[in-house]
């Protein structure tokens, strides 16, 4: 079974869902006949990376919200995200764009380690509050999960792999995709959302059923 999964680092249901995604493929039977694939998304591809500016404020400004209401809604998702073990600092967060982030996880996949990439960069964007724009920053998170950091710098200081992140943008959006994060089993079945682990664990069996079937 392959299941392919449309993400943005940026996005903080995505970390989530990736939480509870694995922790329903812990539980599935047939995990060892899983592929995972992650696809990339931009939720805002026109974002200019400034890290002297405020996260909280940034988003307040673009959902049209006060300060206090982006704060409230954050301190949910922080909870939310601390259900699944994961901590959130969004007052440290670097208003950044993902293109290269996504640029790095194409790389990370020709090298066999694009689940150790995500789960890197989306860490460093939530926990450590690491500005995943930068290239030097991205080269040293591929030096901590394998990978050769003067590959990983060349690699970015081209336009390599832009395509690929290209590509499944424009999937994405064949696929009728417009909010992430967004799970799609064998191109048949698909759960959207950060959904709670039994949702996976159903769909997992029943893509299973049907394949074995």
């Amino acid at each position: 079974m392959t299941v392919e999964i449309w993400s943005d680092i940026a996005c903080p249901f995505c970390y989530i869902g990736k939480r509870r995604f694995e922790r329903a493929l812990a539980q599935f039977e047939g995990k060892n006949d899983v592929s995972v694939t992650w696809r990339s998304f931009q939720l805002d591809p026109t974002l200019e990376t400034d890290p002297s500016i405020s996260a909280v404020a940034s988003l307040a400004e673009k959902k049209g919200w006060s300060l206090a209401q982006t704060q409230q809604a954050q301190a949910h998702v922080t909870q939310m995200a601390a259900g699944e073990g994961l901590t959130y600092h969004f007052d440290r967060q670097v208003v950044a764009n993902t293109f290269d982030a996504h640029r790095l996880t194409h790389f990370a996949k020709q090298h066999c380690k694009q689940l150790e990439a995500e789960e890197a960069i989306f860490h460093a964007y939530f926990t450590e509050g690491k500005n995943i724009a930068d290239h030097e920053t991205l080269a040293e998170l591929a030096a901590a999960i394998g990978l050769d950091p003067a590959a990983v710098r060349a690699a970015l200081a081209s336009d390599a792999h832009a395509d690929g992140v290209g590509q499944d943008i424009q999937l994405a959006q064949q696929f009728g995709i417009g909010s992430v994060p967004f799970f799609v089993f064998d191109r048949k079945y698909a759960v959207s959302g950060a959904q709670e682990v039994g949702a996976f664990l159903q769909v997992l069996e029943q893509a299973h059923a049907a394949t074995a079937g």
